[in-house]
């Protein structure tokens, strides 16, 4: 397969772009980080599930399961966190269920409730955020 320099070139910059971008970002802006792409992942894997694209659809859901499971759930300080990590953690959870029964039986309304069930969540944080209650 041929690529033009310029697509290298313009691919190597991304992948720094994005790696400069999580070592200087604070723990708050890590989760912004993991909800952007959770919800990028799920509305690729609901593309890809409209198209009939298979392999593109297991690349996604494996994707958000990872996202969860890797970084939503163990970024939770179970500890501190009290009730409220622990709910957020059964929401996690039930999350990665539901994109597995969607996986397996190809439901992409199961996609539409993670995405409706996760949204306030991400809100809620990025609502939350250093920058706030900042006025410009």
């Amino acid at each position: 397969m041929f690529s033009s320099p310029g697509f290298s070139k313009a691919n190597t910059y991304r992948q720094v772009g994005a790696h400069s971008g999580v070592e200087n970002a604070s723990p708050h802006q890590l989760i912004q980080m993991l909800f952007d792409g959770l919800f990028q992942s799920l509305n690729a894997t609901r593309g890809a599930m409209e198209r009939g694209d298979v392999e593109e659809k297991g690349r996604h859901i494996t994707k958000s399961v990872r996202i969860l499971q890797e970084g939503l759930v163990l970024g939770l300080d179970l500890e501190k966190g009290g009730e409220l990590a622990a709910n957020l953690r059964l929401l996690y959870d039930y999350s990665v269920a539901q994109l597995t029964k969607a996986n397996a039986h190809n439901d992409v309304v199961l996609v539409e409730e993670v995405i409706k069930l996760l949204q306030p969540v991400a809100q809620g944080w990025k609502e939350i955020g250093p920058t706030a209650n900042q006025t410009v």
